[in-house]
């Protein structure tokens, strides 16, 4: 442990747009316990009106695609002695990306700007992997498209503005200017799969790679979600992250086409997953492993997890007047 932490004995954590990861900042301050380390959470939001308020301190800010972006979350890792920078939306991963350039003695368990930003463009991500020689869905260009197609916009998040075009009069329905989407075949008989990882920023080992089902979703998060043991799939969630150069916390999406029974990569994402929590669960704490790497430590490989470890969710009120938790 360092002699920063033998001092102090506390780690302050900003999330990017944390707004309900209440569970994700709880598996955090317990993490702390075990080390004897007070974890206190902050959370950059457009609204002070959030979840995480009732685990911590909500600082409003501006839009991540904001101009002064970066100069405003510097002036807030400076007045709130921040350790730790962990981004929750896609917009917000790149920002935390070139806050770990600037501020060498805070903690960013994230892959390079330049990874960020590919894998936020999924057209890029697209070639990215094809030119990898990492399986996908067949890709098309608005020429060569062919039904059924599904269309994403191509840095869109959360499963927002995706269309499934089943002929030429669902893409003229829509209006939608095909360019601006990475357009895939679409594959409708399959299994949804993500793989929650963590690749330690000192030695680059992959600490762990966990694949879930998932068995439920709603507006983009998963609801209901099981761990699986998959070798195949394992083996080649670790060369994505090795073929990618991913770092720190990273969420795989993948596909099972059931007629071939073939994975296929969807999408990653270089950050912590809503569904994390199954996964920290199962014996793979990536919440404890930031936490390690954080104090010096080079983080714990999750080597053993268990299959069939299910997790559900549902709703919980947190109530304000006036701005104020009541």
């Amino acid at each position: 442990m360092s002699e920063y932490f033998h001092r102090r004995r506390n780690i302050n954590v900003l999330f990017l747009g944390g707004a309900k990861r209440v569970a994700l900042a709880e598996q955090l301050i317990k993490a702390g316990k075990e080390y004897g380390i007070e974890v206190s959470i902050f959370s950059h939001e457009l609204d002070d009106c959030e979840p995480i308020a009732s685990v911590g301190k909500i600082i409003i800010g501006n839009k991540y695609s904001s101009p002064g972006i970066d100069a405003e979350l510097d002036k807030i890792i400076e007045d709130n002695d921040i350790n730790v920078v962990l981004p929750f939306i896609d917009p917000a991963i790149e920002v935390a990306a070139r806050c770990k350039t600037r501020h060498a003695d805070v903690f960013v368990p994230v892959s390079d700007a330049v990874v960020a930003h590919d894998m936020f463009d999924k057209v890029l991500a697209a070639r990215l992997f094809e030119s990898l020689g990492i399986p996908v869905p067949e890709t098309y260009t608005p020429d060569n498209m062919k039904f059924p197609a599904i269309l994403k916009p191509r840095c869109g998040s959360a499963s927002q503005g995706i269309i499934i075009a089943e002929n030429e009069t669902d893409l003229r329905r829509a209006g939608w200017n095909t360019d601006d989407y990475l357009i895939q075949r679409y594959v409708a008989d399959r299994e949804e799969y993500t793989v929650d990882c963590y690749v330690g920023m000192q030695d680059g080992e992959v600490k762990c790679a966990v694949p879930r089902l998932r068995i439920a979703t709603a507006g983009g998060e998963v609801t209901k979600t099981e761990t699986r043991h998959l070798p195949l799939l394992e083996e080649m969630a670790w060369r994505v992250l090795k073929m990618v150069k991913l770092q720190g916390a990273v969420t795989l999406q993948f596909i099972r086409d059931l007629d071939t029974g073939h994975f296929l990569l969807m999408e990653v994402n270089p950050r912590l997953g809503g569904g994390v929590i199954c996964s920290i669960y199962a014996g793979a704490n990536i919440a404890k492993m930031i936490l390690e790497e954080c104090i010096g430590f080079n983080a714990i490989p999750a080597k053993i997890w268990h299959e069939g470890v299910l997790m559900t969710r549902y709703m919980k009120e947190v109530v304000f007047s006036n701005g104020k938790m009541l």
